[in-house]
């Protein structure tokens, strides 16, 4: 609950936060990045990570600043109970589309009486080492249930799922958004881009904050920054790891090819 206590701190100051999305079920991927960024965004939606896994990542940004995020596979509290037991400092719930699912969220992740959240946290009390209420106090000040807007009836129904109360910040997901509009693999359509600027506008205008992430190219994040995001996903562990592989295999070959 620190680094959630951290991660919040830094977004009240106005700091552009950066994480990346971390896919692989290795901890020491988020104890190398948890060194450079604010966040690791966990992904257990389209990541093959069990629980098991989700802790261990969440283990590895201890000792760190970097928030440890959780993207669950649904808005359930099921699902997110276990999670936020193993330490997460934040949840997000992929396509929330309306103020009842972002409630439902909320509630999940908070205990009585703002919320649902059934009392159980082992590694968040240090093992029960710390007060009951203690514990209860501090996690509903800090965790962040984090919706993620990504369906075109989550941007009619923006400003109402803004306003549920307990929402801490939005994440704006523009391949799944561009689908729901009919217009599947283009996240940069105009109507898409156009959806995605009412987000934004919407959460700057609420005092929400707004997450989004950036392409393989660092001055993709520019105009995001302009327009209000404050926190920013750079390219996943897989395109990091591809990318600087094919950047050295590129040019030790093209050398190797102009020296024959």
């Amino acid at each position: 609950m620190e680094n959630a206590a951290k991660f919040r701190a830094k977004l009240q100051r106005g700091v552009i936060c950066l994480g990346s999305a971390v896919t692989f079920s290795d901890p020491t991927i988020s104890e190398a990045l948890a060194s450079i960024l604010d966040f690791v965004w966990i992904d257990a939606e389209h990541g093959p990570l069990t629980i098991q896994a989700i802790q261990g990542h969440i283990m590895a940004t201890k000792g760190s600043d970097a928030a440890p995020i959780v993207r669950v596979p649904w808005n359930d509290p099921v699902l997110i109970k276990p999670v936020l037991d193993a330490g997460a400092a934040g949840i997000i719930a992929p396509m929330v589309c309306t103020a009842e699912e972002a409630h439902r969220l909320v509630t999940a992740c908070l205990y009585p009486p703002d919320g649902i959240r059934g009392f159980g946290p082992r590694r968040p009390s240090i093992y029960g080492q710390l007060p009951s209420q203690e514990v209860c106090k501090t996690a509903n000040a800090v965790i962040m249930p984090i919706p993620q807007i990504e369906h075109i009836t989550a941007v009619n129904n923006i400003d109402a799922i803004l306003d549920v109360p307990g929402v801490a910040a939005i994440l704006i997901g523009p391949n799944d958004l561009a689908g729901s509009m009919g217009y599947p693999g283009e996240p940069s359509h105009p109507e898409v881009q156009k959806a995605v600027d009412a987000v934004i506008a919407a959460g700057k205008r609420k005092k929400i904050y707004v997450g989004m992430g950036v392409t393989d190219d660092p001055k993709s994040a520019e105009p995001l920054i302009q327009k209000g995001v404050s926190w920013l996903c750079i390219p996943p562990d897989f395109m990091l790891l591809l990318q600087t592989a094919q950047r050295f295999a590129t040019a030790i070959r093209a050398y190797a090819s102009a020296k024959k």
